[in-house]
């Protein structure tokens, strides 16, 4: 596991540079796609376990993040901060737990991830960075 979460550290400061990729974005939107992306990566792994039930929670979650992803383009850049947060408490609840088959790195990966870009996210905001144009 330990790979699996420095490896989640690295694309995580990778994932939080995003936006200087796409400058033509606010950093809002930027880190709100990725926020709806890594949230949707759960379907696709609960289609591979096969379970209805579980597809069916993970298409809800995945939502919740959505409109939180959503709501953070126009609102609070600190909603950014805490949906990326929250999927980190869900990747590691995920890991515990093994609701989905099949996913044994991906959750200290990602949750890795989320929570590097959170706290970056969160430390750019105390610093008084602008996420909107």
């Amino acid at each position: 596991m330990r790979t699996a979460i420095a490896w989640g550290v690295v694309v995580g400061v990778l994932q939080a540079a995003s936006p200087f990729a796409f400058w033509w974005l606010d950093p809002a939107t930027v880190y709100a796609l990725g926020l709806a992306v890594i949230a949707f990566v759960y379907i696709g792994f609960a289609v591979a376990d096969g379970r209805v039930r579980i597809i069916l929670v993970e298409c809800g979650v995945a939502m919740a993040f959505a409109v939180v992803a959503a709501a953070g383009i126009t609102g609070s850049a600190w909603l950014l901060a805490f949906g990326l947060a929250a999927h980190g408490v869900k990747d590691a609840w995920q890991q515990r737990s093994q609701y989905v088959s099949g996913t044994r790195w991906w959750p200290p990966f990602c949750a890795a991830v989320d929570w590097v870009v959170a706290l970056i996210i969160g430390i750019e905001i105390v610093a008084g960075i602008h996420f909107r144009s």
